[in-house]
């Protein structure tokens, strides 16, 4: 009995059914698109850059009126609960996808797609189909457009080919894949309560407990700061080396404290393009423009582009004490910056900044209370980092029926 059968996506399952994404919704649409004046109190008006990996984050998401809002409301432009949303314009064009779950009342522009499936299809079996590398490359090469914006425009979602097991097999399928999210996702709120603890006893110890007598000095003198350089992307030779190099582009998305890994890297004679050369494991990398503020403790020996701050700490302060003042401080870091264009904070602006000294036994006990949490947080991302590894290891496995859902399968063929 034939077993296997030639899809778009290659090999799949014989009984699973080949459909359209359009074929198995009730309605793809978007977001508004117009999008109204922004208010300082007001309804939620969210777009692509306030989704993540799974839900929206309301930190910096525009308000807007609530006749604006019931307006929207009205047109469409309110995803409901189980709705698949998809960021469809923009430099994260079909990176985002998730299932909308939140509780909070809000509208979206044009920039996310909604994908509202029919009854008895399991809707987080659909969104890692999605995202599978095999439907990633597919809707990459044939439905993005637009040189300057890429973008699908919904009538392409419409066309893009989904494999379909059965229900009870897509429920196994996703339940498999969701509970990896789900242990992801806690260990990174476990981490959120961490930091907040971390930057609480801070401003206790350093903030509300400060002393008008601690020594008055500047930055310049507590630690080490280093610049760094792009090597010539025009010779060969400097790149796809082993060697660790970050630009701010690797914090934009980063969820955490630590760095364990970078998106390029560079050869030994890169290296030698970079005066500031290799920087030491729990080094403090601040992003000093575009923007001003990202923030993370190196795992890695590690060079930098021009658009850091490299703090080293080994004069009279600790990595995590360095880390906390500057999140602690980031709106002085930031008011000192200047630039026409863009903000942007020199090397020696950033050493000149006042800086009030504790004593060495006081930050001596605090680095005693604040290490376990910086530990911790660690080996969370750590975790983090291996489940991530699991998850995509197994998604283009499962999506292709190359890895099967054995107890699921047997009950279905009862």
């Amino acid at each position: 009995m034939k077993e296997w059968k030639d899809t778009e996506y290659g090999k799949a399952p014989v009984y699973w059914r080949e459909v359209t994404l359009g074929e198995i919704s009730k309605q793809i649409t978007d977001g508004s698109h117009f999008s109204p004046k922004p208010q300082k109190i007001g309804k939620y008006m969210c777009s692509v850059k306030d989704m993540t990996y799974n839900h929206f984050n309301f930190s910096d998401c525009k308000l807007i009126s609530e006749s604006d809002y019931r307006a929207l409301v009205s047109q469409g432009c309110q995803p409901i609960k189980d709705d698949i949303l998809i960021s469809k314009d923009g430099a994260n064009c079909l990176d985002l996808i998730f299932v909308f779950n939140q509780d909070e009342e809000l509208v979206i522009l044009s920039s996310i797609a909604i994908v509202r499936l029919l009854p008895n299809i399991d809707n987080n079996f659909i969104r890692y189909f999605l995202l599978s590398p095999n439907c990633q490359f597919l809707m990459r090469n044939n439905f993005i457009t637009g040189s300057a914006i890429p973008r699908v425009v919904l009538k392409d979602f419409k066309r893009v080919p989904i494999l379909l097991p059965p229900l009870p097999e897509q429920r196994a399928i996703a339940g498999v894949l969701s509970s990896l999210d789900d242990k992801i996702d806690l260990l990174h709120r476990q981490n959120k309560t961490l930091e907040v603890m971390a930057e609480t006893l801070f401003r206790q110890w350093f903030v509300e407990e400060a002393y008008e007598g601690w020594e008055e000095t500047i930055i310049n003198s507590v630690i080490t700061v280093k610049g760094g350089t792009t090597p010539s992307t025009k010779i060969s030779e400097y790149w796809n080396g082993d060697i660790y190099w970050t630009s701010p582009r690797d914090l934009a998305n980063h969820t955490s404290i630590f760095i364990f890994d970078t998106e390029r890297k560079i050869t030994k004679k890169g290296l030698t393009q970079i005066s500031s050369g290799l920087l030491p494991i729990g080094s403090v990398l601040l992003s000093s423009r575009a923007p001003i503020g990202y923030l993370a403790i190196t795992d890695i020996p590690i060079a930098i582009n021009q658009g850091y701050i490299g703090i080293i700490c080994n004069k009279k302060v600790s990595n995590q004490f360095m880390f906390l003042w500057c999140r602690q401080n980031m709106d002085v870091i930031k008011n000192a910056g200047n630039g026409s264009v863009f903000p942007e904070i020199s090397k020696s602006i950033f050493k000149s900044l006042d800086f009030q000294l504790p004593p060495p036994e006081l930050l001596q006990k605090f680095d005693i209370e604040v290490k376990p949490i910086f530990s911790k947080v660690k080996n969370n991302q750590i975790q983090i980092r291996t489940l991530e590894k699991l998850r995509d290891t197994l998604l283009p496995k499962l999506m292709s029926g190359e890895v099967r859902m054995k107890y699921e399968m047997e009950k279905d063929e009862v």
